[in-house]
């Protein structure tokens, strides 16, 4: 292994984007007569909850049903065409401090890479579209071209996520010690513990805690008034990145 190859990866909901990409999900799929308007009242409500407190186990099970009963039995075409609905809305979302840290990753680099619960065929083409390495995704099976509702692979959180994480590492050489992700919840945990360098995003309660008892640094984005540094006891070179694109992210804001 190139001990010099490394790479950073980034959670999707409430990290790169400020909401749920699954909701996004959703509404296309209301707007295309594959969800029911109470089932998209429900996804509403969750998506608000999300957006404030974070994902939780129990939640991140729901999701998993949700986006397999939504696909199961649809041609993979027709999943595809949502696809490129739901891409330029999630454009829209990103935060203009992880456009920043993202670019800080590539021009040091590093390989750039989204890891989502969310259908790898929306993960991959974001990434596509937000000019990353690729994009890491749940994995639905497919017989004859058709979603059978079931998994192909692993779910892509928690343990799934560094699994995935770990499987693309061993394929392209890179160095998990010298690498980076960043996550707003603890559900990562796992991810997060993979890589010699551990960032807690907008964390959710649990993981601010765990983030501030083993020194990891603490970022907070989209806030005007405060540091994008909210608190970290680790001297990290992530804490560096952090700063440097809060300053990105905040000239790029003016300049709007």
């Amino acid at each position: 292994m190139n001990e010099e190859k490394a790479a950073a990866f980034f959670d999707l909901d409430r990290t790169i984007i400020g909401g749920s990409s699954v909701f996004t999900f959703g509404w296309v799929a209301y707007r295309n007569g594959m969800v029911p308007t109470a089932q998209l009242l429900r996804d509403a409500g969750s998506a608000v909850r999300f957006k404030f407190s974070g994902a939780s186990d129990d939640k991140t099970e729901a999701v998993k049903s949700r986006i397999l009963e939504a696909i199961k039995d649809v041609p993979v075409a027709t999943f595809t065409d949502l696809a490129d609905e739901v891409i330029p809305k999630l454009l829209d979302d990103v935060r203009r401090e992880a456009r920043g840290l993202i670019d800080l990753h590539a021009d040091a680099g590093r390989d750039t890479y989204i890891v989502s619960a969310s259908p790898v065929e929306i993960v991959g083409k974001f990434a596509e579209a937000m000019e990353m390495t690729g994009g890491i995704g749940t994995v639905s099976e497919i017989v004859d071209g058709i979603y059978t509702g079931e998994l192909a692979a692993p779910f892509c959180y928690g343990k799934g996520k560094a699994e995935a994480v770990r499987r693309v590492a061993d394929t392209k050489g890179y160095d998990l010690s010298l690498s980076y992700a960043y996550t707003d919840s603890a559900g990562d945990l796992p991810m997060l513990e993979l890589v010699g360098h551990p960032v807690a995003v907008n964390p959710d309660r649990a993981l601010e805690a765990i983030a501030y008892h083993r020194g990891w640094p603490i970022v907070e984005f989209s806030r005007t008034r405060k540091k994008v540094i909210k608190r970290t006891t680790a001297a990290s070179g992530a804490v560096v990145l952090a700063a440097a694109t809060y300053a990105l992210g905040r000239r790029q804001g003016k300049s709007r």
